[in-house]
């Protein structure tokens, strides 16, 4: 039993609906909810890169691992990964073992620092793409929530020019969805009218390249 219920005793978006905690957990607590805490907001952006090409499900089921590996996620100290540190977290099962992913890891740490130094903080800077306040969207099923958007367009964008990796614009918009930078609870879940109480603004009618059948923290999150 989770602390909110069952799925059969409590609404939820339908990609989270089912028998794995890990889902429910995170979809329950997690999902969506504003973040401010730069540790959090790079271990989402690790990991949401780190899913590419991988189910939610495959990175959920590794995160403490990824946490472990990543020294908790802390910039300064991922920043300071040399090519040994690399080799060996090459041979470490409890995380994606893909060359170019952890190489991305280590050179968002260090673009991050940067960042940080620029503007005060991560969450400064990322969070200026959604004027500071979450977008709330309105969207009753979860084919109708967008992969992308302008505001991830436009992260996405100057991300590659400041030299983070694996940070397309879909991704990024998974990204947003994870740190609760929109909404993307479907109206009849109930973390959305939990979240929608807080401070937002709502989403516009926003041009969709394409729909996806789950939100990234979903797309194939699940």
């Amino acid at each position: 039993m989770n602390a909110r219920g069952t799925a059969e005793t409590v609404q939820r978006c339908n990609w989270a609906v089912g028998n794995n905690p890990l889902y429910l957990a995170y979809h329950d607590e997690e999902w969506g909810v504003p973040s401010h805490d730069d540790r959090h907001l790079f271990e989402m952006l690790v990991l949401d890169g780190a899913q590419a090409g991988l189910s939610w499900a495959t990175i959920l089921k590794k995160r403490e691992g990824y946490r472990r590996a990543f020294c908790n996620f802390v910039m300064e100290k991922v920043a300071r990964f040399d090519s040994r540190q690399v080799e060996r977290l090459l041979r470490n099962p409890q995380i994606v073992r893909n060359r170019v992913k952890i190489e991305a890891a280590v050179a968002n740490a260090r673009a991050a620092l940067a960042v940080r130094e620029e503007f005060g903080s991560l969450s400064a800077y990322l969070w200026g793409f959604v004027g500071g306040q979450p977008i709330v969207g309105r969207w009753r099923t979860v084919r109708d929530i967008p992969a992308e958007t302008a505001e991830s367009r436009a992260m996405s964008k100057d991300l590659k020019r400041r030299g983070f990796r694996f940070v397309g614009p879909t991704i990024c918009y998974a990204f947003m969805q994870a740190a609760g930078m929109v909404n993307d609870h479907v109206v009849d879940c109930f973390r959305y009218r939990e979240l929608a109480g807080r401070a937002g603004r709502a989403a516009s009618d926003r041009q969709r390249p394409r729909r996806q059948t789950a939100p990234r923290a979903p797309q194939t999150r699940p």
